[in-house]
């Protein structure tokens, strides 16, 4: 018996031993929020107080202590992602990763975007304030990777530390340009829609631009098979650990409107959902200068930033500046192509992509006179047809750097739009208010045009130079609206009016939060901070009861069974709400679904259909396509002797409806709730090991909205019982010129990248119930609820 006792006293030790050693441990790993810090190349001390989320205001006597601290506390929270951010665009996930990113890392390398960079870099001036500031965030970074302790995912997965490098900060805002284009997402499979079934068959798409009937009021101050591309770009980001940037909201409410007679900012940029979020906030203030901002990991300045003069943000212009040109190969040397003046070398690019645990793959990337070639670097493609991309991003000069810094930096207004104009890509909507009244809105980009009759939304030829950009048009030409006498100005991603007749072409999304944010701002003339902070959240949309009324105009409501009278009489009264309460958005999505599958499968396939179900088209369609009895589509063609009719399709998918949704959810309708269906996961890349789920990613959560509402929280179109959220509001910001010092944010998740801290998910609770937290100001206030880290200059 005292063996037994002996020895399981000697368990309990041990075990206590090895508890009490990871929390120490986990107390090591955790962000240091306060206490003191030697930094090198700091003038002189810099203080840092970090609020009650985590925020980190620094007080520095200069702006270059500011950015070395900023790039150190960065580091500190951020890392991890960081390393991500970086590794993307130069092909290099493979190193940690191994085979699972080779697919990723192909096609980034392929792109051209490090080439872009590395010349980008060496036209920098060296002297400007711009590229010194951002060598003292780097410093900040690497002072941290030298000293800090390194993040748990560098030691699980066995990543090796480099210093970061302005290159690094380029590539991340290659990636982050990439992922605005929609283009090959489309293009490739409306080809292969127009070669198979001729160009009727895309009437019903709206390429021609004539579904975005709500559009952005412009004003002046005062047969080959080409959906191989978009199956493997759209699986490449979709499993890419670095969420692309999808869609956005923003309005800008001018004095005339609001309730204390000043601009009311308003911005949440749609981005696709992961731990950590995109945005690290930070507030910087310098005897010269101050600034609250949201970074992008690795990078010095922030997209969407305020002060005490002025508010910035952005919405994705959704421009087109991706085309996809087919190359015709010399048939005695496929290292020659064909131009309009004859044959030409390709240029080729030798890369090397190191792969963890395996041999290096080397790749030589043939590039011609439009682009890197696709063939080799995605799957699918016939070598036979070489297909180029070319994207303006890589082909105009690169000043994005500059151009941030401006943004962030600016004195004046005329400062500001200066700075919009050093931005070639990606396309933006950068919206602007300040406290002397102004409210504007400008779209970025490198824009052009095509020869009359050559449509972009296809394959193009590249060999007889007909389909070639014959114009680039000036920065006058860009939308824009100043001042507009309807005191606001708005964007959601939908068309902008045509500039001296020209519609300019793109991948724009339908009408539905257009017309909402339109709806709401028009009327009302005393909008305030709370009013402005509930249409953020706002769930509603004014399309989908049309939709619904002629989806249930198609059906013979005689025959109807028991549930499917009881959904048909919830849609009658839904109002267009995606609460988590309400039924009939879960209703509705199921129906769409099924409409969408019953109609287009058939002639897509199942992989083209799932390709379409990821395009923007395929939103702009639905509520366009029910009310057209005629369209070409609704012949199921892989029946025989028989043509089938809209309301055959619609009525077949409702009782298809209805069956799946008993199968899914039980007999009784009322239990079909919205909040059972629509599912949020913030996931961490080790989140997808079972063992790593709850350490790493933050939630489940069931949360209202629902694609293309106000609160435009995106799933995609499946048969499965639940809808998973994959991307909606990054931040959503309420700046009040009225209270600067008490505007309005939150994240989805938190501030910390790391695990171990009490700011990785604090907020998420918060933001799903969609309440805020004060973007903080005034220092008094900071320092009464803050912990305080002070950066010593390094003794030598």
């Amino acid at each position: 018996m005292k063996k037994i006792k002996k020895a399981l006293l000697i368990f309990i030790s041990i075990f206590a031993l090895i508890l009490i050693a990871l929390v120490v441990y986990a107390i090591y790993l955790k962000p240091k929020y306060e206490g003191e810090l030697q930094l090198k190349n700091i003038q002189k001390e810099t203080t840092v107080y970090f609020d009650e989320y985590g925020v980190p205001h620094i007080y520095a006597s200069n702006s270059k202590d500011a950015m070395v601290a900023l790039g150190y506390v960065h580091a500190q929270d951020r890392l991890w992602q960081m390393e991500l951010m970086r590794r993307i665009a130069a092909g290099r996930l493979s190193e940690i990763f191994g085979k699972v990113a080779l697919k990723n890392d192909k096609f980034f390398v392929g792109l051209g975007i490090e080439e872009a960079s590395d010349k980008a870099i060496a036209n920098l001036d060296k002297n400007s304030k711009s590229y010194q500031l951002t060598m003292a965030y780097l410093d900040g970074i690497n002072q941290y990777m030298e000293e800090g302790v390194t993040p748990i995912e560098f030691q699980l997965i066995g990543v090796k530390k480099e210093k970061f490098t302005i290159k690094d900060v380029y590539n991340i805002f290659g990636y982050m340009s990439f992922s605005f284009a929609m283009a090959q997402k489309s293009d490739p499979l409306m080809t292969d829609i127009r070669n198979k079934y001729g160009m009727d068959y895309l009437k019903d798409f709206g390429i021609d631009g004539s579904f975005n009937t709500i559009r952005i009021k412009e004003a002046k101050e005062h047969p080959h098979e080409y959906a191989a591309i978009s199956k493997s770009i759209n699986s490449i980001l979709n499993q890419s650990p670095i969420p692309p940037f999808i869609g956005s909201n923003s309005w800008v409410i001018a004095p005339q409107k609001t309730k204390n007679k000043k601009v009311i900012f308003a911005n949440d940029p749609h981005i696709g959902f992961s731990q950590p979020g995109t945005w690290y906030e930070a507030h910087l203030v310098t005897p010269e200068f101050e600034l609250y901002g949201c970074y992008l990991a690795g990078t010095p300045y922030p997209l969407l930033g305020h002060n005490r003069d002025y508010a910035y943000g952005l919405t994705m212009f959704e421009n087109d500046d991706v085309d996809f040109y087919e190359e015709q190969n010399n048939p005695k040397n496929s290292n020659k192509y064909k131009t309009p003046t004859g044959y030409a070398n390709y240029t080729v690019r030798k890369k090397t992509i190191k792969v963890k645990d395996t041999s290096d793959v080397v790749l030589d990337v043939k590039v011609s006179r439009h682009g890197p070639i696709m063939n080799g670097l995605i799957d699918g493609l016939n070598e036979k047809n070489p297909v180029a991309m070319s994207w303006i991003y890589t082909q105009q000069p690169i000043k994005i750097l500059d151009a941030v810094y401006a943004l962030s930096h600016a004195k004046n207004k005329g400062e500001f739009k200066r700075g919009i104009k050093l931005i070639a890509a990606p396309g933006l909507n950068v919206m602007y208010g300040d406290n002397k009244g102004n409210v504007a809105w400008w779209a970025t980009g490198k824009l052009y045009k095509h020869k009359e009759g050559v449509n972009p939304n296809f394959i193009l030829n590249g060999a007889n130079g007909e389909d070639d950009i014959v114009e680039y048009l000036g920065s006058s030409n860009n939308p824009s609206a100043v001042n507009p006498i309807w005191d606001y100005v708005y964007s959601a991603n939908n068309q902008p009016e045509a500039i001296n007749g020209y519609l300019y072409p793109g991948y724009y999304l339908p009408e539905d939060r257009a017309k909402r944010i339109t709806q709401l701002l028009d009327p009302k003339s005393d909008w305030d901070k709370e009013s402005v902070s509930r249409m953020i959240i706002d769930n509603t949309s004014s399309v989908t009861p049309d939709v619904v009324t002629n989806l249930i105009a198609n059906l013979n409501l005689e025959t109807l069974t028991k549930n499917e009278k009881e959904a048909i009489s919830i849609l009658k009264s839904w109002k267009g709400t995606n609460n988590l309460e309400d039924v009939a958005p879960t209703i509705y999505n199921k129906w769409v679904y099924l409409y969408l599958k019953n109609t287009f499968e058939d002639e897509l396939g199942a992989e083209g259909f799932d390709q379409f179900l990821q395009t923007h088209i395929m939103m702009q369609v639905i509520a366009k396509q029910v009310v057209n009895d005629k369209s070409l589509w609704w012949d199921d063609i892989s029946t025989k002797n028989k043509k089938e009719t809209r309301s055959e399709i619609l009525s077949k998918s409702f009782k298809e409806t209805v069956t799946t949704l008993e199968k899914q959810w039980g007999n009784s309708v009322n239990d079909w709730t919205w909040n059972k269906v629509h599912i949020l996961e913030h996931q961490h890349p080790l989140g997808k090991v079972a063992a790593l789920r709850k350490i790493f990613n933050v939630g489940p959560f069931e949360v209202s909205g629902s694609n293309e509402v106000i609160n435009n929280q995106m799933f995609h179109y499946t048969n499965d019982k639940e809808y998973i959220v994959t991307g909606g509001p990054s931040t959503r910001r309420v700046i009040d010129f009225s209270d600067i010092e008490n505007s309005w944010s939150i994240l989805p998740t938190g501030q910390s990248g790391n695990p171990l801290s009490p700011h990785y998910r604090d907020q998420a609770e918060m933001y799903n119930a969609g309440k805020f937290r004060k973007m903080k100001m005034n220092k008094k206030e900071i320092i009464k609820t803050s912990t305080k880290l002070l950066l010593i200059p390094h003794k030598n």
